[in-house]
C-alpha cells in the first residue's frame, strides 16, 4: 500500500510566512536547483572554449591585495564600450576564470569585457565589507583607467549574478559616492538573481559563515539607498529560483520603479538560479539579448 509523504510540521514564523527551515531553504540554491554541479561544469567547459577562441585575456591588477585582479578581453576596437562582469557564488565561491564565456558575445558585438576577481567571505573571515570594497574599487579603477586599455569610460556597463548582483547593487546605489565617481559613471546594469536587503538573509543559515552585524545589514542593503541610484537597470530572476530570490528582485524592481527611475524586470520562465546565468552568455538568450540592447550593440 502506497503511503503519502510525511507532512512537515511548520515551526514558528521567522520571516514573512516562513519558519526557520523554509527560510534556510529559501537562501540555499541547491534545494531549488539540484543540477547546480552540472551547470557549473558546463560553464567551466564553455569558458575554456571561449579562451580557445578569443585567446587568453590580459591580466591586470586594480589594487595591491592578493585577490585584486581582473581579466580583460579586448575586442580590438579603440574607444569601444565595455562591460564589467561581477560573479556570484553565495559570497564564497568562484573566480573570474570560471566566467570567460561571458566575454565572447560582447567581444563579437564590438565591446571589451572585464571580469573581476575579489576576496570571498571565507577569506575575509565572515566579513562582507572587504568584498564590497574591492568590487567598488575595481569598478572605479576600470572607469578611471578605461582609456588605458582601449575602452570608452562614458560607455561603461555592468552585469552580475547572484551575490555579485548584491555587491553591484550596493555600489550603484551608494558606493559610487565613496569612490568619488560621477553619478552616471555606469550607463546601465543587468543584474540577475540578486539580494537587495540583507535583513532576511541574516536570519537564515547563511549567518553560519557571514558575521552579519546591524551596520553590515544597513550599509550593504542596496535597496535602502535607491534615492542615490542613477543607473538604468535590467533585473531578472527565474521562476524556478527560491521564493526569496524571486521576491528580492521583484521588490527591488518595484521600489526602483516607484522612485521614478528606469528599470525593466525580466522573468525567466522555467529557469533556475544557475540556468538563468547561461542566458547572459547567449546573445539570443533572455538576459544576453537585454544586455546587448542596453549597450546599443547588435546581436552577432
Amino acid at each position: 500500500m502506497n503511503q503519502s509523504p510525511a507532512v512537515r510540521t511548520k515551526g514558528p514564523l521567522v520571516f514573512l510566512d516562513m519558519d526557520q527551515q523554509a527560510l534556510d531553504d529559501a537562501y540555499d540554491q541547491e534545494v531549488y536547483a539540484p543540477n547546480r554541479a552540472l551547470v557549473v561544469e558546463r560553464r567551466k567547459a564553455a569558458s575554456e572554449r571561449a579562451r580557445a577562441v578569443l585567446g587568453a585575456p590580459k591580466r591586470l591588477t586594480y589594487g595591491p591585495g592578493e585577490h585584486e585582479g581582473l581579466d580583460v578581453f579586448d575586442c580590438g576596437i579603440k574607444g569601444a564600450p565595455f562591460n564589467v562582469f561581477v560573479h556570484g557564488g553565495a559570497w564564497r565561491r568562484n573566480v573570474a576564470a570560471d566566467y570567460a564565456l561571458q566575454a565572447e558575445p560582447l567581444v563579437r558585438a564590438g565591446a571589451h569585457c572585464v571580469i573581476i576577481d575579489f576576496i570571498n567571505v571565507d577569506q575575509a573571515k565572515g566579513d562582507l565589507f572587504p568584498m564590497y570594497e574591492q568590487v567598488r574599487r575595481a569598478l572605479a579603477w576600470v572607469w578611471n583607467g578605461a582609456q588605458g586599455f582601449g575602452g570608452d569610460r562614458d560607455r561603461l556597463y555592468v552585469s552580475a549574478h547572484s551575490s555579485g548582483s548584491h555587491l553591484c547593487g550596493v555600489v550603484l546605489t551608494r558606493g559610487w559616492q565613496e569612490e568619488g565617481l560621477p553619478p552616471d559613471f555606469c550607463k546601465g546594469a543587468v543584474l540577475l538573481s540578486g539580494m537587495y536587503d540583507l535583513a532576511p538573509v541574516a536570519l537564515s543559515k547563511r549567518s553560519v559563515y557571514v558575521n552579519f552585524t546591524p551596520a553590515m545589514i544597513e550599509k550593504l542593503s542596496g535597496g535602502r539607498y535607491i534615492g542615490s541610484l542613477n543607473t538604468p537597470l535590467v533585473l531578472a530572476y527565474g521562476t524556478c529560483e527560491t521564493p526569496e530570490f524571486q521576491r528580492q528582485t521583484r521588490d527591488f524592481a518595484a521600489a526602483v520603479q516607484a522612485a521614478g527611475k528606469p528599470v525593466e524586470l525580466l522573468v525567466g520562465e522555467a529557469y533556475n538560479h544557475f540556468e538563468l546565468l547561461e542566458t547572459l552568455a547567449n546573445p539570443y538568450g533572455l538576459t544576453g539579448r537585454a544586455m546587448l540592447k542596453q549597450m546599443g550593440l547588435a546581436q552577432t
